[in-house]
């Protein structure tokens, strides 16, 4: 039996020595292996850091980093940002931030758009991953409208696409007949 965890993204990531901030997304390769995790520093006094997920481990609502607060800041920054002129090229600049991950990886947010084969479904939660393996084995949605929302669990082997939300191979009425997924809480990488 393969041993998993969930990665929830927006949990809080410590470091050995204090808070730094807090998971901002999750990059996964073509081979839908997780490979980083981006941590948003604390306030977002700084930008974003690729942590490797080999640093990672869970505790029950945080992501704990073996590292310091300072190693924590000499990883790859995973944002940069522009800054673009104000209307009509006068006024106020405004700053955009975009995610700047491995070539050929995918940064997956909390909150990105799951489209099924006829429309979108729901939005991100986070991932399941294969402890040992970093493989994902599945894509955690949050599904439904207001009143009548559940978390379920895509297998990875649904997913036709990541970038620019999560297309599935799946249509609303299949996704609609899968069970509720539970999301532990109490391991929440």
């Amino acid at each position: 039996m393969t041993e998993t965890e969930q990665i929830t993204i927006g949990v809080e990531a410590r470091c050995s020595d204090g808070p730094c901030g807090h998971v901002l997304c999750v990059v996964v390769d073509p081979f839908h292996r997780v490979t980083h995790l981006v941590v948003e520093p604390k306030h977002r006094q700084g930008l974003g850091r690729l942590v490797p997920l080999d640093l990672v481990e869970a505790t029950p609502n945080e992501v704990r980093l073996r590292c310091t607060k300072d190693e924590f800041e000499k990883f790859e920054a995973a944002e940069e940002t522009d800054f673009s002129p104000g209307p009509g090229g006068y006024g106020v600049p405004q700053a955009l931030v975009h995610d700047t991950v491995p070539s050929g990886d995918v940064a997956v947010h909390g909150g990105d758009h799951v489209h099924a084969t006829d429309g979108e479904i729901g939005k991100v939660q986070g991932l399941v991953i294969d402890r040992s393996s970093h493989q994902v084995s599945h894509v955690l949605l949050q599904e439904g409208h207001l009143w009548g929302r559940r978390r379920v669990a895509i297998p990875i082997s649904a997913v036709a696409g990541l970038g620019n939300g999560i297309r599935l191979t799946l249509t609303k009425e299949q996704i609609q007949e899968l069970p509720s997924a539970e999301i532990d809480q109490s391991n929440p990488i």
